[in-house]
């Protein structure tokens, strides 16, 4: 076997790296301290940025408030006459159209009342009637006796003319006794036709008196008629209808029941609502009519309703209050005070799907830039 030379001899093995280690791979404390500053001032100002964002963009232009509800008319349904109620027509929350029926009262008494004020009118037409009859009568005795002057007037003009040839003849030509019977005849007939006129002026005394009735009955026909109208209000007002649209709340009458004028039926809540939302006095500044608003309602916290300020109260809610507060009384504590601001729905509702009944709570956001 050859021996092996010096030169081929292998020679030691080099000695294995050592592994590098992670903090090794780090740079020195100090570059990491200026990289870490760095992160944190660049996330820093990326906050800053976003929250002025932010609220430049969602708070700054607008004014919102959590003391907002909806509002509505509420029409409290009262009936205008006494009676038992023979038939209810309506539920609780339903539904009802204007002129809807909503009960009606048992109307046997007031259809008495308009059955007795009709004959009446019958009655008063007929008295007007024969008060003009009488007229025609009479007229037509006015015109007899203006005749019978006439006729009276000839007579004693006849006489009197007698009497006056008599008296301008010689005494030889008449008997004593044919001049004293012209005389009288001439003074009876004088006598007749004042009579005559006497009665004439009686007839037409009469015609004016027929008149008079006339009117009379004519005035009680008017007040029979008016007696007519209202017993027939009476009577419409047995049947209770809807005054508009709505839905029936608060229903305390009960089929059978007996009413009383004035009483509280139920109350009727119409469809037409809006938004009064009650802003602190220093967030008016920059509120307008017209200006648009974004809501949420509780009930429906999903959905976006779009409406617009519609107007501002003239004073603040507590000054129309029941008690209005006196600041002249007693020791002063300022108080900020709210005033309502109406706001009105830029669409009409959906009531199929959103019931915005009165009393909801709003949060309406107010962009006034």
């Amino acid at each position: 076997m050859e021996e092996k030379t010096a030169t081929d001899q292998p020679g030691p093995a080099p000695a294995p790296r050592p592994p590098v280690s992670e903090t090794a791979a780090l740079p020195p404390p100090r570059r990491r301290f200026r990289f870490g500053l760095f992160v944190f001032v660049v996330i820093a100002l990326a906050l800053i940025a976003a929250a002025w964002r932010y609220y430049d963009k969602f708070i700054a232009p607008y004014e919102t408030t959590d003391d907002a509800f909806i509002e509505g008319y509420v029409t409290f349904i009262s009936p205008r006459v006494s009676g038992p109620v023979v038939k209810l027509l309506v539920t609780d929350n339903q539904r009802v159209k204007e002129g809807d029926v909503l009960l009606e009262i048992d109307p046997r008494d007031y259809q008495m009342l308009v059955d007795q004020a009709g004959a009446d009118l019958a009655a008063a037409s007929t008295r007007v009637r024969q008060a003009e009859a009488q007229i025609a009568v009479d007229q037509a005795k006015v015109a007899q006796q203006n005749s019978a002057i006439l006729a009276a007037q000839a007579t004693a003009d006849r006489a009197g003319a007698d009497r006056r040839r008599y008296e301008s003849v010689q005494s030889q030509a008449v008997s004593r006794s044919q001049f004293d019977l012209a005389k009288a005849q001439a003074d009876s007939t004088g006598a007749e036709v004042e009579v005559a006129r006497n009665q004439a002026k009686a007839a037409a005394a009469q015609v004016d008196l027929d008149r008079a009735e006339v009117e009379t009955a004519r005035s009680q026909v008017q007040q029979a008629q008016t007696r007519l109208q209202t017993a027939q209000l009476q009577l419409s007002y047995t049947m209770v209808v809807a005054p508009r649209a709505g839905r029936v709340t608060r229903r305390t009458v009960e089929l059978g029941a007996y009413l009383q004028t004035g009483e509280a039926l139920l109350a009727l809540v119409p469809d037409d609502v809006w938004v009064v939302a009650n802003f602190k006095e220093k967030q008016l500044e920059r509120i307008r009519p017209g200006q648009p608003v974004r809501m949420s309602v509780d009930a429906y916290p999903g959905h976006e309703f779009k409406g617009k300020v519609d107007s501002l109260q003239d004073g603040s809610g507590a000054r129309f209050s029941l008690l209005p507060p006196e600041n002249a009384v007693g020791n002063y504590v300022k108080v900020v005070q709210r005033v309502p601001v109406k706001i009105v729905f830029d669409e009409p509702l959906n009531l199929s799907e959103f019931d915005l009944a009165p009393g909801l709570s709003v949060v309406p956001k107010v962009r006034v830039q």
